[in-house]
C-alpha cells in the first residue's frame, strides 16, 4: 500500500500551542485517498529544517506522497514553497492552481497563497494551507487527480 507523511509547519504548534488541527485535515484528506500514513509530524518554520524533513520523507521506503500543511503565506516566517523548491526536481504548477482555485470560493484572499505541487523521484509533495478549514476545501478540489498522480509517478498507470 502507498504510504504518505504528514508535516505541519508551524512554529507555534511545534512549541505546543493548541491542537494541530491542520495536521488532523491533513491525516482526514490521506486517508480519503487510501494511503496509510508513514508518519505525521509538527515542525517550526525554519527552511532547512523543512528541507531536511522533506528530504527524510522522499527517501523513506514506499513513501509516495508527502503533504504539508503552513508556511505558505506571506509572512517573513513563511518558507514552504521555497523549501519545497530546493527539493523537487519538477513542479505541477496545475495542482497549486486548483487548491487556490477552490479557495476563491470562500475567501477574497486566496491569491495571497503561495504553496506549490512537485516531485522528487517516484514521489509526489503538495503544499496546503495552514488554515484546516482550506485544506479541506483544496483538498476536496484535488482528490480524484492525487491517485492518477501517484500511479504515474510509480509506473502503476492505469486508464483514465
Amino acid at each position: 500500500m502507498p504510504r504518505a507523511a504528514l508535516i505541519t509547519i508551524s512554529t507555534s504548534k511545534s512549541e505546543g500551542a493548541g491542537e494541530d488541527l491542520s495536521g488532523i485535515q491533513l491525516q482526514q484528506f490521506a486517508q480519503r485517498l487510501g494511503v496509510e500514513i508513514a508518519g505525521r509530524e509538527v515542525i517550526r518554520d525554519d527552511r532547512a529544517l523543512i528541507e531536511q524533513r522533506l528530504r527524510h520523507w522522499i527517501d523513506a521506503p514506499d513513501c509516495v506522497l508527502v503533504l504539508t500543511s503552513g508556511g505558505t503565506g506571506l509572512s517573513q516566517d513563511d518558507v514552504t514553497p521555497e523549501a519545497t523548491s530546493a527539493v523537487i526536481e519538477r513542479e505541477i504548477p496545475g495542482i497549486a492552481e486548483a487548491m487556490r482555485a477552490a479557495s476563491r470560493l470562500h475567501t477574497s484572499h486566496w491569491m495571497l497563497s503561495r504553496g506549490i505541487a512537485g516531485t522528487c523521484g517516484s514521489t509526489l509533495i503538495v503544499n496546503f494551507p495552514g488554515n484546516p478549514q482550506s485544506i479541506k476545501q483544496a483538498g476536496g478540489e484535488i482528490l480524484e487527480t492525487i491517485p492518477h498522480a501517484l500511479a504515474l509517478l510509480t509506473g502503476h498507470t492505469h486508464a483514465n
